[in-house]
């Protein structure tokens, strides 16, 4: 075996081992938080662009503000193996941020004059509901571009 074909496998192993460390395992809802993150800082930052409003510190903040996320779900998580590693607590902050995404995507979207369909609104209350509480119907200070 060659030499890239081991560091590939050593930086795997190394990030399934973190994964697993820091957040119980790879789940479908953390996969669906990753893109709704994603997501919301691309339609954050095209919401910028096309206002005029793109600012390097902003788009600092937005970033420091998505690592935050995992940071608290890495939190949650620990506190869960404390509990008894059921997961309540990660699933509940996951679904948390998952409607929090959403709605910031809902937001970027208007800010940029594109019409959303009212089904990816119900969406952001079953995940609201799903995560213990109603949230504000606009985020204050959440500009992630």
């Amino acid at each position: 075996m060659d030499d890239k074909a081991h560091i590939v496998k050593a930086v795997s192993a190394a990030a399934g081992a973190t994964v697993g460390y820091l957040w119980g395992g790879w789940t479908v809802m953390l996969q669906a938080l990753l893109v709704l993150v994603i997501v919301d800082f691309v339609t954050g930052w095209a919401a910028a662009w096309i206002n005029g409003e793109l600012r390097s510190m902003k788009g600092y903040i937005g970033v420091a503000k998505k690592i935050s996320i995992f940071m608290f779900i890495t939190v949650a998580h620990v506190i869960d193996m404390v509990l008894g590693d059921m997961h309540y607590l990660r699933d509940a902050v996951v679904f948390f941020y998952m409607a929090n995404e959403l709605l910031s995507i809902i937001e970027n979207a208007g800010k940029m004059g594109v019409p959303m369909p009212p089904v990816l609104r119900d969406a952001v209350a079953v995940l609201e509901s799903k995560a213990g509480g109603k949230k504000e119907e606009a985020k204050q200070n959440d500009v992630d571009a």
